[in-house]
C-alpha cells in the first residue's frame, strides 16, 4: 500500500508531511506505518518503516533525524546527521539535506518553517510539554538559527481531539495554576471529567508567542483508527502497545 501523507499548503514550497499508518510493513496491533522504536513492535520491521519515509522525503534513512522524547520542553539544534539520539522534544535545523522527524500517537505533532531564512523545526508536544514551553523553545531555537518570528509558520498535524481527550480536575488545576486563561480549553464533560482542547490550547501559545501563521489539520487521531494511531485508544481497548506516526520536514 502507498504511503498516505498530509501536507499543509502553509509549509510549501518545503518538502514535508504528516505520515498517517497506511503503507507499512507493521502487523497485528501495529498495522501499518509504524515508526516508534520505542514500541515492541519487531525492531526491523521499524527500520523499514522508517527508510520508507526517508525515501519518501528524499533522504538517507541515517538523515531522517529524530530524537528521544521525554515530554519536556528541550530543543536540539542539529547541522549533520546524529549519532545517538539526545533526550529532547523538539529539533531545529538550517542545514539543507536533514529531514527533522517527531513521533506521537494523540500527542500535537507540530512542523514549522521559515522558508525564506531556510530554517525548519519539528516538536512533540503533549500536555506537559506544551504547557511547559516546548513550541515556544522551538520558535527561540529557530530565531538562533536566523529565523524571523512573524515569518515562521507552525502547523500541527493530526492530534486527538477535545471531544476525545478526557481528563481529570488535577489536570485542570495544575494548568490553572500555571496560567488561569488556560481555563477556556477546559469543557465540562461527565462527573468531575473536563474535555482538553490539546490543539486549541497549542495554536493559542503559538500565537501568543508571535508565530506569523498557526493551524491545525483538523484531524483526530483517536477517531480514525484506520489512518491513525492512538495511545489512548489503544488503552480503552486493553490493547498492550500502540504503534507511533511519524511527522516530517526537510530543507
Amino acid at each position: 500500500m502507498t504511503l498516505e501523507i498530509i501536507t499543509a499548503d502553509a509549509l510549501a514550497p518545503l518538502h514535508h508531511g504528516f505520515f498517517t499508518r497506511r503503507g507499512g510493513a507493521s502487523s497485528g496491533i501495529f498495522s501499518g506505518l509504524n515508526c516508534g522504536p520505542g514500541s515492541s513492535d519487531q525492531s526491523e520491521i521499524v527500520t523499514i518503516n522508517r527508510a520508507r519515509v526517508a525515501d519518501a522525503m528524499q533522504v538517507a534513512p541515517d538523515h531522517l533525524v529524530t530524537v528521544h522524547q521525554v515530554h519536556s520542553a528541550d530543543v536540539v539544534s542539529v547541522a549533520a546527521p546524529l549519532g545517538l539520539r539526545p533526550r529532547a522534544d523538539a529539533i531545529v535545523t538550517a542545514t539543507p539535506g536533514l529531514a527533522l522527524a517527531v513521533l506521537t500517537a494523540d500527542c500535537q505533532p507540530v512542523l514549522f518553517a521559515d522558508a525564506e531564512a531556510g530554517v525548519i523545526g519539528a516538536a512533540h508536544a503533549g500536555w506537559r510539554g506544551a504547557r511547559d514551553g516546548v513550541l515556544e523553545a522551538t520558535l527561540d531555537a529557530m530565531e538562533a538559527l536566523g529565523a524571523e518570528r512573524g515569518r515562521i509558520a507552525a502547523v500541527i498535524g493530526p492530534s486527538i481531539s477535545q471531544r476525545n481527550y478526557e481528563v481529570g480536575p488535577d489536570l485542570l488545576e495544575d494548568f490553572m495554576a500555571d496560567d488561569p486563561e488556560s481555563a477556556r480549553f477546559f469543557a465540562n464533560g461527565e462527573g468531575d471529567r473536563y474535555l482538553f482542547d490539546l490543539p486549541g490550547y497549542g495554536l493559542w501559545r503559538l500565537r501568543r508567542a508571535g508565530a506569523g501563521h498557526a493551524e491545525w489539520t483538523r484531524h483526530c487521531t483517536y477517531a480514525d483508527p484506520n489512518r491513525f494511531y492512538s495511545y489512548r485508544r489503544a488503552t480503552h481497548a486493553g490493547e498492550a502497545d500502540y504503534g507511533r506516526l511519524i511527522s516530517a520536514i526537510r530543507l
